[in-house]
Parts: C-alpha cells; sequence; structure tokens
C-alpha cells in the first residue's frame, strides 16, 4: 500500500501497487467507474483479486483461450481481424450482453493484452445499463460526424486494461452508418492500430436484424449465444447460414446445466 502525506500531515492510502509501479486506485476522473462488488453479485465474472476461485472465470476463461487462438495464435493466419470479435444471439433475451461483458472481463485480466468492449447494438444498447454507467457519446455520435475521432469516444474504466466505446445516441439511419465506410475504416483501425489489444462487439441479435449482418463483414470471429432449452435448432441454423464461411464461428451455450459442452457442468459451453 502506498502513502502519501497531505499538507495537514494526514495520510492518503492510494491503494496497492501492481508489479509495473502503477496505482490500482489512482484513476483519471474521467475514467467510467466500474462496479466490481455490483458485478460479482450479478454473478459475472470477478476481477478482483481476493484469494477466491469462482466458477464462471473458469468457464469464461476456457472460452477465452480459444478466442485468443483465433485472434494472435496460429489461428489468426486464416482469420482476418481475428481480433475483432462479435457476439450475438439468433433471438433476444438470450444473454448475448452478459456474455459480452464477461469475456471483457475475462479477456482484461491477460497480463499483455487491452481490451475494447463496443456496444454495437444501436438499436437497443445493454452494455451500459449491465454495467450500470452513465451514457456518454460513443460509435454512433462519430460516425454521424457529431464526435470528430475516435480517442473521444473510447473511455478507460476502473478495470485495468478494459476500455469502453458506449453506442452513443439513437438514429434513424443506423444501418446506413454501420454499413459506411466511416465504419469500415474504424474496425481496421480498431484491428490494427494497437497490436495487443481484442475489441468485443456486443451485437444485436442475427436474425431480422439487417444492421448485424453489415456488422459481421468487419470482424473475424463470431460467437453466437444460445440459450439451452430455448433456443431452436432451426433459427441457430438459420443465423449461422447468414455469416460468411471465413468467420470463425463459436457457441456459447447459456443458462445450460450439466452440459456436455461445459467444462464444468456450470453454465457456460464453447464449441
Amino acid at each position: 500500500m502506498q502513502q502519501l502525506n497531505s499538507d495537514d500531515g494526514m495520510k492518503i492510502n492510494l491503494g496497492p501497487i501492481r508489479p509495473d509501479g502503477t496505482n490500482t486506485n489512482l484513476h483519471d476522473k474521467n475514467d467510467i467507474f466500474i462496479d466490481e462488488s455490483n458485478l460479482q453479485d450479478k454473478g459475472m465474472v470477478c476481477v478482483r483479486d481476493n484469494g477466491r476461485r469462482y466458477k464462471v472465470n473458469d468457464e469464461f476463461r476456457a472460452i477465452k483461450h480459444k478466442l485468443l487462438n483465433n485472434a494472435f495464435g496460429p489461428g489468426s493466419e486464416v482469420h482476418t481481424n481475428g481480433n475483432l470479435i462479435m457476439v450475438s444471439s439468433a433471438n433476444p433475451n438470450e444473454g448475448k450482453t452478459f456474455s459480452a461483458v464477461n469475456l471483457a472481463l475475462i479477456l482484461s485480466l491477460e497480463k499483455n493484452k487491452s481490451v475494447l468492449l463496443v456496444d454495437a447494438d444501436v438499436l437497443k444498447p445493454s452494455v451500459s445499463k449491465t454495467l450500470n454507467i452513465e451514457c456518454r457519446a460513443g460509435l454512433i455520435d462519430y460516425l454521424n460526424g457529431d464526435v470528430s475521432s475516435v480517442e473521444s469516444i473510447i473511455y478507460n474504466t476502473t478495470v485495468p486494461n478494459l476500455r469502453i466505446m458506449p453506442s452513443g445516441e439513437s438514429h434513424h439511419l443506423s444501418y446506413e452508418l454501420l454499413a459506411s465506410n466511416k465504419m469500415l475504416d474504424l474496425a481496421k483501425e480498431l484491428a490494427s492500430r494497437y497490436s495487443d489489444r481484442i475489441v468485443i462487439f456486443d451485437c444485436p441479435p442475427i436474425l431480422g436484424v439487417i444492421e448485424t449482418i453489415s456488422l459481421t463483414k468487419l470482424v473475424g470471429q463470431v460467437v453466437i449465444v444460445v440459450e439451452h432449452n430455448k433456443t431452436k435448432m432451426s433459427l441457430v441454423q438459420r443465423a449461422v447460414s447468414q455469416l460468411d464461411s471465413r468467420l470463425a464461428i463459436g457457441f456459447i451455450v447459456n443458462k445450460s446445466v450439466n452440459n456436455k459442452l461445459s467444462q464444468y457442468g456450470y453454465g457456460y459451453g464453447y464449441g
């Protein structure tokens, strides 16, 4: 624990120091505050080192390694933009945002990687609600020209290595904006500007939402969240049929119990 003495002699605790010498509690006032205790209470990935082991962490850690292999490992040779990952589902309310946020959190624990979580569900943004954070300028504002620089819509958070790009203001031309050359250029920049960055796009459902199909042309990996014992296989097949064959496609089985895809028989499987 590092301490400073104030002018009146009072000691101020600055929090624990990381191995690289930076302080875990020193954040810019504009950083987005992530209530880690609240996330833990919701059963989400725990990013705090409290000496405990969480099954949800283990589940998403197993998924993480497969995504990293396609982004930076041998799989990256055959998957263009493998570090850009779309998280979607066939239908609404299958847990895609929950999964996207958990993937971003578990990836943020990688020592040599940074994570950008993009709320690309511009029709029904849910990342800010899930994280209980205030609305800020974001993706649509940049694409519409209301914000001039990409840097101004990428926000640091109080979780080390995790950054967030909100969806921004809703717009009646959301499809045109997401299908624009400006969005294509943005995707290229996100894929190549930082060699250690992995980008998670929380996207709308695939079926019936044309915006999602336009976004699949930008990424290298697609994760489809399937609610166990609810989503019909025919709908999953329809969703997959709309994806480009060049993509690395995986499935998260959500809300499963003792499912054979789940390494721990706990709730999340990837295959």
